[in-house]
């Protein structure tokens, strides 16, 4: 899971990243493009994708269309991703863009921003209060623990396990994850990790059943190890364009903010402990407590949050969850007004190093 470069975290920063609520395609494709390099030294943004992926790979793209309409993934990333996949000799019809429920999936637009010949899939046709159905799932791969929903017989096995997708266990052999920065009620942050587990398998409400009732420190980690998962997971994007700071995984505008970075990484528990110290620098801006600290309000009204299924993750061997082990480095790119698509090859605006 850590992959070819372990601990390695690039953050891309660009102040134009935006024009009003909405991604501003030009700069994205230059900030991933230098990413994408920065990640892994290729000598251009086409070699930087063809590390990862070649010819014959049938290629998952886990978007994330929660909260809607104020954060959810942008057409401009997912548009640059399929570009990046094309180059490394991907056809489009190995390309597969895919999120757990259908409906919300449709809600969100997202149907429309595939170009013709990507494929969609989805493992369920909507959120349910139950979830534990395995018709779109595999009954071979699962993950299992002893609880379920409040009033279930756990000695049955559907309430105590999750199985994965047929997705992520029969139809790609690589996937990318597309998550978002975003606060989270009950796991304290929802990242690259939490977009997996959730995303990815069934009977998820048991991780957190109510206010009181909180399981995700160990939930998450667990759906991460079924093999299909951790093995085919190997490009991990966080979208912190915008992020949301309280109150999540659904947005409250009062608690999004501009944050106008993106960040790549091929080991998500190193990407999530970033992720996280981005959010807690931002909610002591605020004047609130870090995530971990936090007590219930209004907006947030579990009792405990659980951002350590970051560290337990990291401890299962998941990846990196020390600060201070991680490799991150943060560049801002210049302005590119003079940046000129189409050129062969594309070039990459100029960096400054800014922490």
């Amino acid at each position: 899971m850590p992959g070819l470069y372990p601990a390695r975290v690039i953050g891309i920063e660009h102040r134009h990243s935006l024009a009003g609520d909405l991604h501003y395609p030009p700069v994205i494709q230059a900030m991933f493009r230098a990413g994408m390099e920065l990640l892994t030294g290729a000598p251009d943004w086409r070699e930087a994708w063809r590390v990862f992926f070649e010819p014959g790979d049938v290629v998952g793209i886990k978007v994330n269309p929660v909260s809607q309409p104020y954060l959810i993934s942008s057409p401009s990333v997912l548009w640059e991703i399929i570009v990046g996949l094309e180059a490394a000799g991907i056809k489009r019809s190995d390309i597969v863009v895919y999120d757990r429920y259908r409906q919300e999936f449709l809600a969100a637009g997202m149907a429309a921003w595939a170009p013709p010949g990507v494929r969609t899939m989805f493992a369920a046709e909507q959120w349910d209060a139950i979830q534990q159905s395995i018709d779109g799932y595999d009954p071979d791969h699962f993950m299992e623990l002893p609880y379920g929903m409040p009033g279930q017989d756990t000695s049955q096995p559907p309430v105590r396990r999750s199985y994965a997708a047929l997705f992520i266990t029969k139809t790609i052999n690589k996937l990318v994850n597309l998550a978002l920065l975003k606060d989270h009620q009950a796991a304290g942050v929802t990242l690259s990790l939490k977009n997996l587990s959730h995303g990815l398998v069934n009977n998820v409400n048991r991780s957190h059943p109510d206010t009181t009732q909180n399981y995700t420190g160990s939930f998450i980690p667990a759906s991460i190890s079924i093999p299909a998962i951790r093995d085919k997971a190997v490009l991990h994007i966080l979208d912190g364009i915008r992020g949301l700071y309280h109150g999540g995984p659904g947005a409250r505008p009062q608690f999004l903010w501009d944050h106008h970075t993106m960040y790549l990484a091929t080991d998500p528990v190193a990407l999530d402990r970033t992720g996280w110290k981005v959010i807690d620098e931002k909610r002591i801006s605020a004047g609130m407590k870090p995530v971990a600290e936090a007590p219930p309000d209004e907006f947030s009204t579990w009792i405990s949050r659980q951002p350590e299924h970051i560290v337990i993750a990291g401890q299962l061997g998941l990846g990196e969850w020390q600060l201070d082990r991680i490799n991150y480095r943060h560049v801002r790119l210049d302005d590119v007004r003079s940046y000129r698509p189409g050129r062969d090859p594309i070039p990459v605006p100029s960096v400054s190093k800014v922490r």
